[in-house]
Parts: structure tokens; C-alpha cells; sequence
């Protein structure tokens, strides 16, 4: 039966929240609205882009996204090639359209990324770029950087090559499409070969050490009238979709470093006293990581739907720390190695929606084609990190400040409610945050943790002596949309 007095207080929430959002743009200073000037500029690019010579639209290239994309940074096209395969990668040729020094090329460098928000996205590039003339949409002839890769039988790359051509995407697919139609049985020859062809990169990431974080996405949704969070584990074909994006990021990097320049996104790998920090809590959790097993294989051996393993998959974040952009030019830097894929690595997959990647592709082609790299994109190499850095930051800082008001706005009418919940992290704060006064003035930790609710999807902090892994029973005490604050405290712990 419907509870007027429940609706009213839900659509308040709502309300609020869709304010505090609209406000995140101006407490964070997110860009606006691209000036007239910057806008006039893209449509002359567009207006006197040349097509490549080289006429790749006889394949039957296609793209896979989430549903409603528009802004498509890739489409592939694989074949059997005897024994191995073929792949063909088509990048959108954004730098087709970014005069050097003009105010487009500043405007995206200010900006360094797309960035997403609950009320609308943020692009890096006018949308006549980002969401049209550049994107990969079906039945359209555009212009790409398409990466060649022969692989032999077990997908190792035997030969790899880089060039612009001209591509049309035969169909736009979604993620979920193309793992029900292999799933069915049904999938056309292609995607039966991304399924072969992932899953043997796979076993090459296992066989170098590499390793991948397999934690449910959360994402904000709005039907029209409210906000709400969806997570949801991420699909095998994301994976093998991913493998190829990995393959063409390594490639670009070892081109790189072959000749001498570029930039390479680094990560160091964990030092050892985290490591054995990790290793403890595996073997706390009843799920220990035996010596013999690499970290990236016992990673992919872990179920998320059951607690404690999902705790220790948030726990093993803690590893992937310190990723960055390191740029060279007149030799290889001596950071070289992006420690959770076990190899030198360099973003180049997606420069509709992120700076780096266009200069990446640039030095790529002019090293490929035995050119001198243009003087504009070596001047650039040294200033990339910080404006990468930069956008990654605001990009982080948006992404939780909605979360956090999302999730106190579905939990705003619940207070005093009891849920049912998992302990994903637990510590004793020594730092002054969530303190709590003895009565004398003074100010003593509060025991508490990070929990992740059965329904609704949301991740919270809870008070009191928690164990990762544990199932708990726990109070709302806390739900503030204004101050962007949810807070549990422990009511019982299941047997």
C-alpha cells in the first residue's frame, strides 16, 4: 500500500539532492560551457577535415559499450588468421580536429578528461567533436588511428602496425548484448574470437604477473525522477573487451620506448611490508594466498558475492597505489613498469575522453613511420603529468562527493532502520576523525570501519569493533544529504 508521508519525504530528498549536486559544480570548480570562440574553432576542424587516403570500410568493424554511448573511442574488427589472428583497433583521430597552440588545444588541456556527473558530463572536446564528427557511431565513414596486430596462436602479438585510415562501424553494441549472444550460442564468428582472444590474453596477463581488481561497479542512475546507485559485477566480455585495450596500451608503450619518447602511465609495484600485510589478511579472512600462486591468479580466484572474499578484494586495493604518468625523451626513463599489469604500459585507447592519449598516438605514428615526433607534442611531454593529475583528482573528488550525497539521500527517510551488511574494512582511527568526546573534553578514537549494505547498494562507514569479513547487522544513525554524511553504528554481528 502506498505511505504518502514516505513519498513526500522521498521526493524532498530528491530535491535536495538534485541541488547539492548542481552546487558540487561550483564548490569544485568544475568547467562550464565552452566559450563561442573555442566552439567556432571545432566546427571549422570538422568543416576541413581531411579523410586518410588508406580505405579500411571494407571491414566489419564494431564497437561495444554501455548502453547509450555516444562519445566511441574504439571499434575492432578480428579475423582467424591461420593458426593466430588478426585484429584491427580503430582509435578515434582526434588529433585530426586540435590545431597545436590553439584555443581548443588549451581548453582540453585545462580540462584533461571527460569527466562524469550525476547531472551530466563534463566533456573533454565540444560535443560536435566528442559526440559526432569524432566518434566511432555506426554507419558513419571516420577517420581513425588503426592499430594492426598479427597474434599468433596463443594471442601473443608477433607483429604490430600503426596508421590512419578511414573505417565505418557496422553496428553499436552494448556489453550486455554481446555476453548474452555468446553465452546463447548465438554470437557471430567475431565475438566467439574476442571470447578466444581475451581469455588467452588472460592467461598471458597470469603468466607475466599481472593482476586485475574484479570489485562491483557502483554507478549513479536517474530514471527521470530520482538517483539511485547500481552495482553490478562486471560482465566477462568488459574483461576481454579490456584485454584488447591492455594489448594496444603496451604495444604503444614498447614503440616508446624503442624510440626513445613518449609517456608512460607507471605504477610501482607494492613494497613488502604491504604485501605481507596483505598476505595476513588472507590468511585472517580463512582465504590464505599461497606462496606458489601469483598475486594476479589468486585475485581472479576470489568470489566477490561471498563476504569475506569481497572484503579482501577491497583490501587488495590497497596495492595498486602511486599510478602516474612518466614522461622520456632522449632515453628510456628508469621507471618504466606498471606494476599491475606486469609491463610498460601507456594510455592511447581512449582520446575522445582523456589528453594523454592524443599525444601518445601522435608519437606513435611519427616513430612507427620513421618521422621526426612534431616539436609541439615533445614541448608538451613534460607539463602532461601535472594536468593529468590534476583532472584525475577532480575527476576522484566528484566521483565520491556524489556518491556520498546519493547515498544519503536514498538512506535520508531510514534513520533509526536496521540493515544488513558486510564489513569490507575495518581500523581504529588515531588521527582525530571520528572522535568522539569522553565527557572530560577530551577526545578518544571510535573503533570503526567501511561496510557495504545488501540493499540498497551503499558503502558507509560504521562505529564500532569490526571485522573485515564479517556479517553484521548495523543502525542508521546518520544520514545527512547536505553535509554528504551516512553513518552505522554495529547493532549485532551473525553467527
Amino acid at each position: 500500500m502506498p505511505y504518502p508521508h514516505v513519498d513526500a519525504k522521498v521526493n524532498e530528498s530528491q530535491h535536495l539532492l538534485a541541488r547539492v549536486l548542481k552546487e558540487l559544480r561550483t564548490e569544485l570548480e568544475l568547467p562550464g560551457h565552452f566559450t563561442p570562440s573555442v566552439l567556432a574553432e571545432a566546427e571549422k576542424a570538422i568543416a576541413q577535415q581531411r579523410l586518410p587516403e588508406r580505405d579500411l570500410t571494407g571491414l566489419d568493424f564494431i564497437t561495444i559499450d554501455p548502453p547509450g554511448s555516444t562519445d566511441l573511442d574504439q571499434a575492432m574488427y578480428l579475423e582467424r588468421d591461420g593458426s593466430g589472428y588478426k585484429v584491427w583497433y580503430a582509435i578515434a583521430d582526434v588529433p585530426s580536429f586540435i590545431e597545436p597552440g590553439g584555443e581548443l588545444d588549451e581548453a582540453t588541456r585545462r580540462r584533461g578528461q571527460t569527466i562524469y556527473a550525476p547531472d551530466g558530463r563534463i566533456p573533454l572536446h565540444p560535443e560536435a567533436i566528442s559526440e559526432d564528427a569524432g566518434s566511432l557511431l555506426p554507419d558513419r565513414d571516420r577517420s581513425a588511428f588503426v592499430w594492426e596486430f598479427a597474434l599468433d596462436g596463443g594471442a601473443n602479438v608477433a607483429q604490430v602496425a600503426l596508421f590512419r585510415a578511414v573505417v565505418r562501424s557496422r553496428a553499436q553494441l552494448t556489453y550486455e548484448e554481446v555476453q548474452q549472444d555468446i553465452d546463447s550460442g548465438t554470437a557471430p564468428e567475431y565475438l566467439e574470437l574476442l571470447k578466444e582472444i581475451g581469455c588467452k590474453r588472460q592467461a598471458l596477463e597470469l603468466q607475466r604477473g599481472g593482476a586485475s581488481l574484479k570489485l562491483p561497479e557502483e554507478e549513479i542512475a536517474h530514471d527521470g525522477r530520482h538517483y539511485f546507485i547500481v552495482a553490478r559485477p562486471a560482465l566477462p566480455v568488459e574483461d576481454w573487451n579490456a584485454q584488447i585495450s591492455l594489448m594496444t596500451g603496451m604495444a604503444a608503450a614498447r614503440i616508446m620506448l624503442d624510440g626513445n619518447i613518449g609517456i608512460l602511465r607507471t605504477m610501482p609495484a607494492p613494497d613488502a611490508e604491504s604485501e605481507a600485510k596483505f598476505r595476513r589478511q588472507t590468511k585472517a579472512l580463512g582465504h590464505p594466498w599461497p606462496q606458489d600462486i601469483a598475486y594476479g591468479e589468486y585475485l581472479r580466484g576470489l568470489d566477490t558475492a561471498e563476504p569475506k572474499q569481497l572484503a579482501l578484494m577491497n583490501a587488495a586495493a590497497s596495492l595498486f597505489r602511486g599510478a602516474g604518468y612518466t614522461p622520456f625523451d632522449g632515453g628510456p626513463p628508469e621507471e618504466q613498469l606498471q606494476a599491475a599489469i606486469a609491463a610498460p604500459y601507456a594510455h592511447t585507447t581512449a582520446p575522445l575522453r582523456r589528453l594523454v592519449d592524443r599525444f601518445v598516438l601522435l608519437i606513435c605514428e611519427a616513430l612507427v613511420a620513421g618521422n621526426e615526433v612534431p616539436d609541439w607534442v615533445r614541448e608538451a611531454l613534460p607539463v602532461l603529468p601535472e594536468l593529468m593529475a590534476a583532472s584525475d583528482q577532480l575527476a576522484s573528488r566528484l566521483e565520491r562527493a556524489s556518491l556520498d550525497a546519493v547515498e544519503a539521500a536514498l538512506l535520508s527517510h531510514r534513520v533509526g532502520e536496521e540493515f544488513d551488511a558486510v564489513v569490507i574494512s575495518a581500523r581504529q582511527n588515531n588521527h582525530g576523525n571520528g572522535t568522539n568526546s569522553n565527557g572530560n573534553g577530551r577526545r578518544e578514537a571510535v573503533p570503526h570501519g567501511t561496510i557495504q549494505l545488501s540493499a540498497p547498494a551503499v558503502t558507509a562507514r560504521c562505529d564500532g569493533e569490526l571485522e573485515p569479513g564479517t556479517s553484521i547487522r548495523a543502525r542508521l544513525v546518520e544520514a545527512d544529504i547536505a553535509k554528504r554524511s551516512v553513518r552505522f553504528e554495529l547493532v549485532t554481528v551473525h553467527s
